[in-house]
């Protein structure tokens, strides 16, 4: 019986998180109310009729909403609003009886987590089982590389456990929507990540080709020390780097980026560019303004860049700006696509990727 939806998100912004999957239930008109904890990690989104026997909807509903429309979620799967409690010795067979009425077969297994200092300590219980268990699994033939559904494990101790299912292509493609970047020993600081990420989950890859060829131009706004502009020279863009802070010598080095020590807010390229980054510690609607203004007038064609969010009325302050950017690229007649992530890398912030036809 799934009559529930878990969602996982960044810790501190399960009441965003909430907001968003509760607006679009009600807009499909799904009956259902949220319920979390704040600073958990997670959020669950559960059925008002949950508790009776013919309630399954939630199935439906995870392939009905498009996962990479959910801002604030990391990762998502249908479950049952019970927690199954697994002996100490042996669990596997609490979690096979479990998991029969789910479905035939699963593509895969995903163990999760809380991404909380509590939660991380299950890593390593989660690592250790999760041969044992994908053993059993093959054993009752019930993973298949034909099934569309991914089974989820979510822990929130080793004894309890919270089992769902999500379609795999309708949903995070890392293990509880963290991926494993690396960071580039030669990169100016952490903060390359976030840019690293963010083509990374925006774009496919034969997007990024096409996106991303060599020659192509960039404006980093509020570039200092470069990390931004490290991954645009990367994938072979020449870039403006605009800020009054200082740039790593090693990338000056490679003879890709011009660094003009001036106002990021009123500067302007002399051309048209490719692409315009921006990762600036200034209030959103600011940094909306400016991007809605630099996209509407044609001085770029796309923009990655990040929202910093307020204290409180986070989720209203997102939509304010998505929808302040919307209404100013409608105006201008310009066709675009707009996509927004609290990425893993985020903190305190939210990212947007605009491609504009």
């Amino acid at each position: 019986m799934l009559n529930q939806l878990t969602l996982l998100c960044r810790p501190g912004f399960e009441k965003e998180c909430a907001g968003e999957i509760q607006e679009l239930a009600n807009r499909l008109q799904y009956p259902a109310y949220v319920q979390t904890d704040e600073q958990s990690g997670y959020v669950f989104l559960i059925c008002t009729n949950a508790d009776q026997p013919d309630a399954d909807g939630t199935a439906e509903l995870i392939s009905e909403i498009n996962f990479r429309s959910l801002i604030f979620a990391r990762q998502w799967f249908a479950s049952s609003k019970s927690v199954v409690t697994l002996p100490e010795n042996n669990r596997i067979p609490d979690i096979l009886d479990n998991i029969r009425d789910l479905h035939d077969t699963f593509y895969d297994i995903e163990l999760d987590y809380p991404d909380t200092n509590e939660g991380k300590s299950l890593s390593k219980f989660c690592k250790q089982f999760r041969p044992h268990l994908v053993k059993a699994l093959k054993k009752n033939r019930l993973l298949s590389g034909h099934s569309r559904w991914r089974l989820h494990l979510f822990f929130t101790d080793s004894l309890h456990v919270t089992i769902g299912i999500s379609p795999v292509d309708n949903s995070a493609v890392d293990a509880m929507g963290i991926p494993r970047l690396k960071m580039p020993a030669a990169a100016p600081s952490r903060s390359t990540l976030k840019l690293d990420e963010a083509i990374q989950w925006f774009l496919p890859v034969s997007q990024q080709a096409k996106l991303f060829k060599s020659g192509m131009t960039a404006v980093d706004l509020g570039a200092a020390p470069g990390g931004w502009s490290w991954q645009l020279v990367q994938r072979g863009c020449l870039v403006t780097a605009v800020d009054n802070g200082p740039m790593q010598q090693e990338l000056m080095k490679t003879g890709m980026v011009e660094h003009l020590k001036t106002d990021a807010f009123t500067y302007a390229p002399d051309k048209s560019v490719d692409w315009l980054v921006c990762d600036m510690a200034e209030r959103p609607l600011h940094v909306s303004r400016l991007i809605a203004r630099w996209l509407s007038e044609k001085q770029s064609s796309n923009a990655i860049f990040n929202l910093k969010l307020p204290m409180k009325k986070r989720l209203d302050s997102v939509q304010e700006c998505l929808s302040l950017i919307e209404h100013k690229l409608t105006q201008a007649k310009i066709e675009h696509s707009i996509q927004a992530k609290q990425l893993y890398h985020d903190r305190e912030e939210i990212t947007v990727c605009i491609v504009c036809s």
